[in-house]
C-alpha cells in the first residue's frame, strides 16, 4: 500500500475573506497553488476568467477562487489530469462546482472606474445575484 503523502494534502487552505476582488498573489495564498500554476490553469480551463486591468493585471473574483480550489482538488487530492478536471467541471457546471464549495458572501457590487459597464459584465453580476438567491 502506497502512503505516500503529497505536500499539497497536509495544507490546510485558509478561509476566503469577504472581499470583492484578489490579486493573483492573494489567490496563490488562499488556494496554495503558485501564480504561474495559476496563469496556466487560466490557458486550460475556459471557466477560469479574471478580470484585466492597468498592466494586465489580474483580478480575481470569489467565485473564481472558489473554482480554482475545485481544480486544485481535483488535480492534486482526485488525480484527475487536466483534460479530465476540465471535463468534470464541464459536465457539471462551473456554476454546480462553485456552489458545492460554500455559499458566496453577499457584496455591494462594487465597479471599478477603469471598467466600462458591458453586457459580459452585467451578466455575470445577475448570474452572481441568482446564486445568492438559491
Amino acid at each position: 500500500m502506497n502512503e505516500r503523502i503529497s505536500k499539497t494534502e497536509l495544507i490546510a487552505l485558509p478561509p476566503i475573506p469577504a472581499k470583492r476582488y484578489f490579486t493573483i498573489g492573494e489567490v496563490s495564498e488562499l488556494c496554495g497553488v503558485k501564480p504561474h500554476v495559476l496563469r496556466y490553469w487560466e490557458q486550460e480551463f475556459s471557466q477560469l476568467k479574471p478580470v484585466k486591468r492597468r498592466g494586465n493585471r489580474r483580478y480575481y473574483q470569489h467565485h473564481e477562487v472558489l473554482l480554482i480550489r475545485r481544480i486544485r482538488e481535483l488535480l492534486y487530492e482526485q488525480g484527475f489530469t487536466i483534460s479530465g478536471a476540465r471535463n468534470k467541471l464541464d459536465s457539471r457546471g462551473a456554476s454546480h462546482a462553485i456552489a458545492d464549495e460554500q455559499p458566496v458572501l453577499p457584496a455591494m457590487p462594487v465597479v471599478p472606474q477603469e471598467a466600462p459597464l458591458d453586457r459580459a459584465w452585467i451578466r455575470h453580476e445577475l448570474i452572481a445575484i441568482l446564486n445568492l438567491l438559491k
